[in-house]
This record gives structure tokens, sequence and C-alpha cells, in this order.
């Protein structure tokens, strides 16, 4: 078996390799698309993580934006949330999502991080079901909510949302108050979905002040 160490790992999947961060003794791995399968089967059995933790999406659309970034209130404390200020980050190289794994090494005791960058107009990514088959709900989650496709998942649908459901809720697209919202008919004797009768509204606090209490101010 090898030894987990980032050096290591760099020279191993050199090949496959677009960065290798150490961060907090956390070691995350950035790989290309085409990648993801031969370095996560290398990473299982040639380096022990045989384990997956967890598969996420990410929407990187409004990385950087400035939305939060306020020490005084306007005059309604809410205005520049309303009028649509901090707009959204410009998606570097045409990347704007992102999966990301999370791999545990039970015999080194060791946690490893693989990042994945999609296309904005066509996030797909093979799956990785067939070496960890905990990767079903997972990939499944990811695609509910961000629209990311895995390519050989043999059961790519919904899980969290409807069946008839529209969109994607976690990509920063999305509408806060949805697309529609649903009630039951008495009549039809069923639930039927209606456009959202209530007026978009995003909220942030009035102000974000600093804690003076970890400011070094006695």
């Amino acid at each position: 078996m090898i030894d987990v160490q980032k050096a290591s790992l760099e020279h191993y999947f050199s090949a496959d390799l677009l960065d290798c961060e150490l961060l907090n003794d956390e070691i995350t791995l950035h790989v290309a698309a085409e990648s993801i399968l031969s370095v996560c089967q290398q990473l299982r059995d040639d380096f022990g993580f045989e384990q997956l933790v967890d598969v996420c999406g990410v929407d990187y659309s409004q990385y950087g934006g400035t939305a939060w970034e306020t020490k005084s209130a306007s005059e309604n404390g809410f205005s520049r949330a309303v009028d649509g200020a901090g707009n959204m980050a410009p998606v570097e190289e045409g990347f704007r999502f992102a999966v990301v794994y999370h791999l545990l090494s039970i015999q080194h005791n060791q946690r490893l991080r693989l990042k994945v960058r999609l296309d904005a107009d066509l996030p797909i990514v093979a799956s990785v079901t067939s070496i960890w088959n905990g990767a079903d709900w997972f990939e499944r989650e990811a695609f509910d909510m961000f629209g990311i496709l895995f390519n050989g998942h043999n059961d790519l649908r919904r899980i969290l949302t409807d069946y008839g459901f529209i969109g994607h809720p976690f990509r920063k697209d999305f509408p806060l108050i949805g697309n529609v919202e649903m009630r039951y008919d008495p009549e039809k004797k069923r639930v039927v979905y209606e456009p959202v009768s209530i007026e978009e509204r995003i909220l942030v606090p009035r102000v974000i002040r600093d804690d003076n209490r970890y400011s070094g101010n006695k």
C-alpha cells in the first residue's frame, strides 16, 4: 500500500492532477473530469481509501460576490439586497459547477478530498457507483439539487423534490420562493400546482458589524 502523503499523491497522479492543496492537514486533489474514474479506482485499491463519505455539488456562479459585505445600513436596511446588488460573479473559464468527493481511509486514519470542475452549460461527470456503491444516493441528490449529470448511474432520478419539480433548488440562480406553489384542491381531490403568488424578497441583516469580543479590545 502506497503512503498517503501530498508528495506521493502528486507524483503518482501527475498526469491527472490540476492542483494539489494541503490545508489544516487535509489534502485536496483537483482532478480533471475525464480522469475521475481511474483516479478513484487507484485511490481505493492502491492508497486504501475504501470508504466514500460524501459526494456533493457546488455552484460557483456567485463566488466572490459582495452581497453580504456591508458595514453601514441603508435607509430601509434591505435596499441593497432588494435592488439586486452583488450580481453573479463571472464563471471562470466556463466552469460553473464542481463535484466534491470526501474519502476516508480507515487503515490510515486519513481523509482526502477530490474536486472536479464541470462545464457551466453541460455539467456531466462519470458516476463512481462502480467503485463505491454508497455514491448512489449522493449522486442522485447532486443531480436533483444542482442538475449535475452522472454518466453511468443506473437510476439517476430526483430523490428529494417531487417528480414534476421544475429546476434545481441549490443553483444560485434558482429563486428562493421557487417557481410554483402547491395546495390541496378539495374539488379535484388532489394536490395542484400554481404560479407563485408571493413577492420575492431577499433579506439580509441591516448591518454586519465586527464582533468586539474578538477584536482584542477590552
